[in-house]
């Protein structure tokens, strides 16, 4: 897809925020026929306090050339929110790492190392799982293993070898019965497939993939084009378990640091203490554990 590379990012996001600001959002005076939804590009460069050139040059996708000060003041004059800022400095730091001659490819495959299975194996009442940039899941413990059994049994993780978070999400029907909440989690995947795109361009591992999905799905489709990015990734999860039945969960995604330069995204999804979600969550734990054989 043309719009993953950096400068068509860069273009396409600032638009689409520039066109959800009205100029009285704005507090700037209102007269006459407006061709656009939002904000002019003068009316951007007059708020952020640079040339109106400058931002339609900033606009074009070059943005490997903008101080950081200027940065600061367009987010400023876009009302972007923490995450999208941060986005938004992501993708100048990603153009300016770009040596000429670059080859794109895809990111190295991390061996993970052995501490990392036994830490989610430690977590008993936890579904605990690790899943790269790209969202393939590279490991995960007992208890997410039977909790995701339908995501790890899909017909899409047997074709590709691998399970991954996003062509489950939108590439098996199946998934709309198992997650209660399909639309948020929908919302979230992609938003993490669009920040980690504007990080890394160069990855084709994250291209191809976003190319797959929005050949397959609208709803991927229309999501990727809406831009929003998603960083801080924590709530409330909701599943239609096809053996444990309805389920809330909370999780939280982190970081999981697997050398001095990687890391991985762990996400742990645990019930609410002496909840029937908990119970429901033990019983679950209870098929998914290690039987042991007695002697005789």
């Amino acid at each position: 897809m043309d719009d993953v590379n950096n400068r068509a990012s860069v273009r396409d996001f600032l638009m689409s925020r520039r066109a959800r600001i009205t100029p009285a959002q704005a507090g700037l005076p209102v007269s006459g026929h407006r061709r656009v939804p939002g904000l002019r590009r003068e009316e951007v460069a007059v708020l952020a306090g640079v040339s109106s050139e400058w931002y339609a040059r900033l606009e074009k996708g070059h943005i490997a050339e903008v101080s950081y000060d200027v940065l600061d003041a367009v987010a400023r004059a876009l009302r972007l929110d923490d995450e999208e800022r941060i986005y938004l400095f992501d993708m100048a730091r990603a153009a300016r790492a770009d040596e000429p001659g670059r080859a794109c490819g895809p990111r190295p495959a991390t061996d993970l190392p052995p501490t990392v299975q036994w830490l989610l194996d430690s977590m008993a009442l936890s579904s605990a799982m690790v899943s790269n940039k790209r969202l393939d899941v590279l490991a995960v413990n007992p208890l997410g293993r039977a909790l995701y059994s339908p995501m790890l049994e899909s017909p899409t993780t047997h074709e590709h070898g691998q399970a991954n978070l996003a062509r489950y999400h939108f590439a098996d029907p199946g998934s709309h019965d198992f997650y209660g909440n399909w639309h948020v989690t929908a919302d979230v995947l992609v938003g993490l497939l669009r920040t980690e795109a504007g990080r890394d361009h160069c990855d084709t591992g994250i291209t191809d993939l976003v190319t797959e999905l929005s050949q397959v799905s609208p709803e991927f489709r229309t999501r990727w084009a809406a831009h929003n990015v998603v960083i801080h990734n924590r709530g409330t999860k909701l599943f239609r378990h096809p053996t444990a039945g309805p389920l809330t969960l909370a999780y939280h995604s982190m970081n999981l640091p697997i050398s001095v330069q990687e890391a991985e995204m762990l996400t742990v999804c645990t019930a609410e203490p002496g909840s029937a979600d908990e119970d429901r969550l033990r019983l679950l734990a209870s098929w998914s554990a290690p039987q042991t054989q007695s002697s005789n």
